[in-house]
């Protein structure tokens, strides 16, 4: 076994740190024992069937349609978890949907276009993940909270439209909320990067014995590609979103009372 491998082994031991959470979870009686466990577990035969199949599909004897199929496969998959993880924002997986296509045309087109990484299943399936990723989790919060801003503020949004703005003017302060707390996280994430913690491209290349200062230069391109993959699909699913809350003839429509 190389430096910086993990064998079946070491991985065993490193169940000692979920069994220390277990314990403490037991130990202040938070409930939370048969979830950690059962989480853990879950996550080991994910991992492993994940790559079990990324092996085949970053073969680079293997064609490299396998590995935009598997971009497009998360995509979908992405959407579908938007939907599920705000299941009382109404018709959220179209938007979703276009939103992160969106999202990953652009940062892919990016990456690849300007040859950042090259055309490759090792660089596509792992870029096209860490865009996807970091925007499917801000895209559930921007979604959430256009819905919770409107309806708690329904008062004041009818008010608007009583006065005779359109429903792109009287929705805009709200929209505007909403859209800042979806991108505030990734933004501080951001700020901190290096400072506060070292994010897992840089941390993977840095164990894999690359240069530290190259492992910088590649986490930094990563970084500024997700932010911006986040921003688009924040704003693709705060403005779409809006747009279907409203009718067309510029009403309000019925929405659940709280999104927390």
């Amino acid at each position: 076994m190389s430096e910086g491998d993990v064998a079946w082994v070491e991985l065993a031991a490193s169940l000692v740190l979920v069994a220390v959470a277990v314990a403490l979870s037991a130990w202040r009686r938070l409930g939370l024992e048969r979830t950690m466990v059962w989480a853990s577990t879950r996550a080991a035969a994910q991992l492993l069937l994940v790559g079990s199949a990324l092996t085949l599909a970053i073969d680079p004897d293997q064609p490299i349609v396998w590995s935009w199929v598997w971009v497009v496969g998360m995509v979908i998959f992405a959407a579908i978890t938007i939907r599920r993880r705000a299941p009382e924002v109404p018709r959220l997986f179209p938007v979703a949907l276009v939103a992160i296509s969106a999202a990953a045309a652009v940062s892919l087109g990016v990456v690849f276009g300007l040859g950042i990484f090259p055309i490759e299943g090792r660089t596509v399936i792992p870029v096209a993940g860490m865009m996807i990723g970091n925007a499917m989790k801000d895209a559930v919060v921007a979604a959430r909270r256009v819905v919770g801003e409107l309806s708690d503020k329904r008062h004041e949004v009818e008010a608007r439209l009583a006065l005779g703005q359109p429903w792109q003017v009287a929705s805009r302060p709200y929209l505007r909320s909403a859209l800042r707390t979806a991108l505030t996280s990734q933004i501080e994430t951001t700020k901190s990067v290096g400072l506060v913690f070292l994010p897992g491209a840089m941390t993977g290349l840095i164990l894999a014995g690359v240069d530290p200062v190259d492992a910088v230069l590649v986490q930094l391109a990563l970084m500024y590609l997700i932010l911006g993959s986040v921003a688009t699909v924040v704003t693709v699913v705060g403005v779409g979103l809006t747009r279907r809350l409203f009718t067309t003839d510029h009403r309000l429509v019925r929405l659940p009372r709280s999104t927390s």
